[in-house]
């Protein structure tokens, strides 16, 4: 089975817990503290990995963690750090957060990485908040939750030319004699309902990849037939060889089926309309392909060349070979999304900075309780180890210190109010 788009949950690994401890050791009176610094959680990692072809194994796990960093321990012996959870995905993967539609990787080439959800980092010990002031904190950090998030994985194979026409045009046909591809071909429409990929040897030293493609139909680009199946994979094509039946033997007019497909393209990408495309008239072996190619023609300038060609005799077949390889030879990659995601080199993802969010925002709940919500609170709530007061009062002095206390009693809050962060209520005290 051919899965190439499915949504999954991933998850950075939470850091490790900070320890209060002190050191207890006879003749070493006023020892001091002790705890150790909680390890850092692992972060999770897509790696592309050339021997896949589908997402066929994101259909039966969804759900994927990294490990935690062991909590911090006494005699300041610090906890381990976690390492990276790598995912093998296969080439040609997209990979967007379901949240805000933002591209965070495009993973195209053998052993390329990129760090989808990273790990938290490790609380610290109660040995990194002495001072001359409290040599013996009672306080440490809890470790930092790891990053989570819903992410979309869509596969846009990789291929430098796509065979693109109406079902039945002949473009399973062409793709098995040209290379080793051996695609289902059937007298009947929608014969190949996954995209096809085979290597064609033009010369020595010269070959390109080729994709056969799912048949469009008129209203493919808005999900008819199969639709955006097939839309997606030929967006990282270079070159299109466009398929035409000329022996119109479906009853259909051969320049109105050009017309459609191109139309299909247009209004699914404008960008599909950018690259070079080669029209093969197919099945000129047939009985009156001659005349159409001739009315075909009528259509089109002098300088549009068209190749007549029967896939079943291989009749033209190698002159079109040496014409699309010289046409991707000269033609650029057409990057999908050159503003989200920028290729530093060839095997490392370059991410653009985003800027930060607010540290918290204050709302209010239909019963009247006040809400604070934010990535900066929220992280520092979780961090916090409410079983100590040391901690809890550590806690109000960072919150007064961001301003939250101002921007309640600016939202009308009095001595008194039920203050809720996440699924905790507090009460406002003036």
């Amino acid at each position: 089975m051919f899965v190439d788009h499915v949504k999954i949950f991933v998850k950075g690994g939470d850091g490790g817990d900070g320890m209060v401890a002190f050191r207890r050791e006879k003749f070493v009176p006023n020892g001091g503290p002790a705890g150790g610094d909680g390890g850092n959680g692992g972060d999770l990692v897509f790696k592309v990995d050339e021997g896949l072809r589908t997402l066929m194994d994101f259909r039966f796990k969804r759900h994927f963690k990294a490990l935690p960093g062991e909590n911090g321990m006494s005699k300041n012996a610090h906890g381990r750090g976690s390492k990276p959870y790598v995912v093998s995905v296969p080439p040609g993967t997209i990979v967007t957060d379901e949240a805000t539609g933002r591209v965070i990787a495009d993973l195209v080439e053998n052993g390329q990485e990129a760090v989808i959800a990273k790990g938290g980092r490790g609380g610290r010990g109660n040995s990194r908040f002495a001072t001359p002031s409290n040599p013996a904190p009672e306080l440490s950090e809890k470790g930092e939750p790891g990053q989570e998030l819903s992410v979309i994985l869509e596969l846009k194979v990789l291929a430098d030319v796509g065979l693109v026409g109406f079902p039945s045009v002949g473009k399973s046909t062409i793709l098995s004699v040209v290379s080793s591809a051996k695609p289902k071909i059937g007298a009947y429409h929608f014969t190949t309902i996954v995209p096809n990929l085979g290597m064609v040897q033009v010369d020595e030293g010269k070959s390109f990849a080729m994709a056969d493609l799912p048949g469009l139909i008129e209203g493919a680009s808005e999900g008819v037939g199969l639709g955006h199946q097939f839309l997606r994979h030929i967006e990282r094509t270079r070159v299109i060889l466009h398929v035409v039946d000329m022996s119109a033997a479906e009853g259909r007019d051969p320049y109105d089926d050009y017309v459609t497909i191109n139309k299909e393209l247009e209004q699914y990408n404008l960008r599909l309309t950018e690259r070079p495309q080669i029209i093969v008239a197919n099945k000129m072996d047939m009985p009156g392909a001659e005349e159409n190619l001739i009315e075909f023609k009528k259509h089109f300038d002098d300088d549009v060349k068209i190749f007549p060609i029967s896939a079943v005799s291989r009749q033209g077949l190698q002159e079109l070979l040496y014409t699309t390889y010289n046409l991707i030879e000269v033609t650029p990659e057409f990057l999908l999304h050159g503003d989200d995601v920028e290729e530093e080199s060839e095997a490392t993802v370059l991410y653009k900075h985003e800027e930060k969010g607010p540290d918290f925002i204050v709302t209010r709940d239909e019963d009247g309780v006040f809400v604070l919500s934010g990535d900066t609170i929220e992280r520092l709530f979780k961090m916090t180890d409410f079983s100590r007061e040391e901690s809890i009062r550590r806690f109000a002095r960072q919150l007064r210190g961001m301003g939250v206390d101002e921007a309640l009693r600016a939202n009308g809050a009095e001595n008194g109010d039920t203050v809720r962060l996440l699924k905790f209520e507090f009460e406002f005290v003036e």
